[in-house]
């Protein structure tokens, strides 16, 4: 779970909640911050922080600003900023990162690629 001052980020910053016994399909674009802690397929596109709650399970092609994972991701993520998985994250698939973070305790199951990303044109820049 995720504490008001955890990973920097307090809950006056998030912007959009799945709940744990949500579950939604299909394509999800946001700025700024969103959690994530029930199950989730399709495709996620962003620039901002995307948080994956200890409950939360995801198939799915990741694109984000920064990604913070406690729960369990099946996938491919790219991020333009950094990754983190947390003790309790498990992670199945491939990830593009110029910073990643993998604690004692989690599962990283894949490849890793440390290249700097461009942000992706499908992610809409500021007008």
């Amino acid at each position: 779970m995720f504490d008001k001052k955890e990973n920097n980020v307090t809950s006056e910053e998030i912007h959009t909640i799945i709940g744990k016994e949500s579950s939604f399909e299909g394509k999800l674009v946001f700025d700024g911050v969103v959690r994530i802690d029930g199950s989730f397929k399709g495709n996620i596109q962003s620039k901002g922080k995307l948080l994956i709650g200890e409950t939360a399970s995801l198939e799915a092609e990741i694109e984000t600003g920064s990604l913070i994972l406690s729960g369990e991701i099946k996938g491919n993520v790219t991020a333009f900023d950094r990754v983190e998985i947390k003790s309790k994250g498990r992670f199945t698939g491939n990830i593009k990162s110029p910073v990643l973070l993998i604690e004692e305790g989690a599962s990283f199951n894949g490849t890793s690629s440390m290249e700097v990303q461009k942000i992706s044109t499908l992610v809409k820049e500021p007008d």
